[in-house]
């Protein structure tokens, strides 16, 4: 059996379908369905079992027998990064996957997770290691220290253990994300609306729009996930883009060009994302290509238009 939590939500939903796909149904999703809406990203997928995510966490802690686990894909999260209750952070993100990592580490289970890369917050370098990593909200914060957490212990765990720092994903089964879905969904949706989509004003010494981030499909974060399945020899925390900063402009013209219409209006930068707000990612894939990942990433205009096509077929923004 392959664990996922997160599996009802956005890249779980998607590595549960990427799994499918490979012939594997002997999945167990745990996720938090409070909101029902995620359910549907299920819909099309196969799976042998679902808990709540409360209900399964017991049952670990508990020390319950789930059979022979063949790996945890811990997807699950509160990943509003407005979220500033502290406390509820570190109680999902931070001591949930401390729980899980100690289990897989003495079932000698796979473990693999979301980390993010938001850990970076507004530095300029986007390598993994400590020198670099300066979160800025209390999601960013829990994630880093998670992270510097499994640091510390990764020498003594004897079963492949793998964060992967995820930059901007988007794509298919990410609508029920509300304001945290990716500019991609969202300029689509304004498309939908009028003739005018909106993107920021200048910021951090950036123009209209020009604000870059290393924007990844998450078709090629579920490649990443199936490949390091097969390659049980590879530990450590990596980061997940595409290792190419593109604007936010190129998003709009990439989704412009899909639907044959369509003009950007710059709007104020809201007070409250002031030196909150990560103007320029861009991922250094260095240690993930020397662990031997060589695939390659879609770009923007590949991905936007793949996406945009999904969601012409899904019903759009409605779905």
């Amino acid at each position: 059996m392959i664990i996922v939590t997160g599996g009802a939500g956005f890249i779980g939903s998607n590595l549960v379908l990427g799994l499918n796909r490979r012939g594997i149904t002997d999945i167990l999703v745990v996720d938090d369905l409070t909101d029902g809406r995620k359910c549907l990203n299920l819909a099309d997928a196969q799976i042998a079992d679902y808990l709540d995510k409360d209900d399964f966490i017991a049952r670990v802690r508990a020390g319950s027998d789930f059979g022979r686990i063949e790996a945890v894909f811990h997807q699950g999260a509160c990943s509003a990064t407005t979220e500033w209750n502290g406390r509820l952070m570190m109680d999902v993100n931070y001591q949930y996957s401390k729980d899980l990592l100690h289990w897989c580490a003495q079932q000698r289970q796979p473990f693999y997770y979301a980390s993010s890369a938001s850990v970076y917050g507004a530095g300029t370098v986007f390598k993994e290691a400590r020198e670099h990593e300066r979160p800025l909200n209390a999601y960013a914060f829990s994630k880093f220290q998670f992270d510097v957490y499994l640091r510390a212990r990764l020498a003594g765990i004897h079963s492949p253990v793998v964060g992967l720092r995820y930059f901007n994903v988007y794509g298919p089964r990410e609508q029920h994300k509300g304001s945290m879905a990716s500019v991609a969904f969202h300029l689509h949706g304004q498309l939908q609306q009028s003739d005018r989509m909106r993107l920021f004003e200048g910021s951090d010494g950036y123009g209209p729009g020009e604000q870059r981030r290393d924007f990844i499909h998450v078709d090629d974060v579920v490649a990443v996930n199936l490949w390091l399945l097969e390659h049980p020899d590879v530990s450590g925390i990596f980061n997940c883009g595409t290792g190419r900063a593109q604007s936010f402009n190129d998003v709009a013209r990439a989704v412009i060009a899909h639907r044959g219409r369509g003009e950007i209006e710059y709007i104020a930068f809201p007070d409250h994302l002031k030196g909150r707000y990560q103007s320029f990612t861009e991922a250094d894939m260095g240690a993930l290509r020397a662990a031997g990942y060589g695939a390659p990433f879609m770009d923007v205009a590949q991905g936007v238009t793949r996406y945009m096509q999904w969601l012409d077929q899904h019903g759009g923004a409605s779905q």
